[in-house]
């Protein structure tokens, strides 16, 4: 049977970790790679037996690709702190390991927590490439939603990733405002979200998709937030990338003398 490492990237996770930590003990070898964790995640995760070590946040694509580089196997399941492998996934993955690994990497779908409640199996799921032959991978440059690629077949696995995410609005909403403030120069870069009018019609259209299209209406009022809050971040990309440019082109000239414009400086941690 192929030796597997499970890798996970860590800050401030000590309400998640446990759980995630137990869902992979039938692994080979876990490795964890810490942003400099100021509560008790670095003891909980040398008391499940964890190979860990620390680095300052570089990113969340290349602080994934660092953890999974420190794996001892080269075919590694990648996760993060609030995921845990439902059992019938293990099972799946234990039965394909025993038959033998043949693909170059495999996609598993991953099963959301909306606030009160898990996501209804009939709703949308995405499917995230996260069990793969590390030797045939690299991450994409995307500033907040890199993913890993790999060179060759990519298969689907059929059972769950179970993602316990931050479990309310107020943390939902924290989340989407940094992550459009994240993706801002390098839409700029990309040349994109030059138009205004893409905020009017684009957020209302996104939320239709989510709802009606993504099925999010299985999952009721939970899945009418969300789908709210996502299309208020579509928003919120679109809208702070023509305020940066608007910055960029007028800078002070269309305010008071001697107003000073919002310091637009970012002090954030990992998530």
């Amino acid at each position: 049977m192929e030796p597997l490492s499970a890798s996970i990237i860590t800050y401030n996770s000590e309400r998640t970790l446990p759980a995630c930590l137990d869902s992979v003990r039938w692994v080979d070898e876990v490795v964890i790679l810490d942003s400099y964790s100021t509560d008790t995640t670095l003891e909980i995760a040398r008391s499940h037996g964890c190979r860990v070590r620390q680095q300052r946040f570089l990113g969340y694509g290349r602080q994934r690709q660092v953890g999974w580089e420190m794996a001892t196997h080269r075919w590694v399941l990648v996760l993060d702190s609030d995921e845990v492998v439902s059992p019938e996934l293990q099972r799946e993955i234990q039965e394909l390991r025993g038959r033998g690994l043949t693909a170059a990497g495999y996609r598993i779908p991953r099963l959301e927590q909306l606030y009160w409640r898990m996501a209804h199996p009939r709703a949308h799921v995405t499917y995230f490439l996260r069990l793969f032959d590390r030797t045939k991978a690299r991450m994409t440059d995307t500033p907040v939603h890199a993913v890993p690629t790999v060179e060759g077949r990519v298969e689907r696995l059929k059972h769950p990733i179970r993602h316990y995410s931050k479990a309310d609005i107020h943390a939902k909403v924290d989340t989407a405002n940094n992550y459009s403030t994240d993706l801002v120069l390098d839409r700029v870069a990309r040349g994109r979200g030059g138009n205004p009018w893409i905020c009017v019609y684009y957020p209302p259209l996104y939320f239709l998709r989510s709802f009606v299209l993504h099925r999010q209406f299985l999952n009721g009022w939970a899945g009418f937030f969300a789908s709210v809050l996502s299309a208020v971040y579509v928003f919120l990309k679109y809208a702070k990338v023509y305020e940066h440019r608007c910055v960029q082109r007028h800078g002070n000239r269309l305010l008071p003398d001697r107003v000073p414009l919002l310091d637009r400086r970012r002090d954030r941690r990992p998530a």
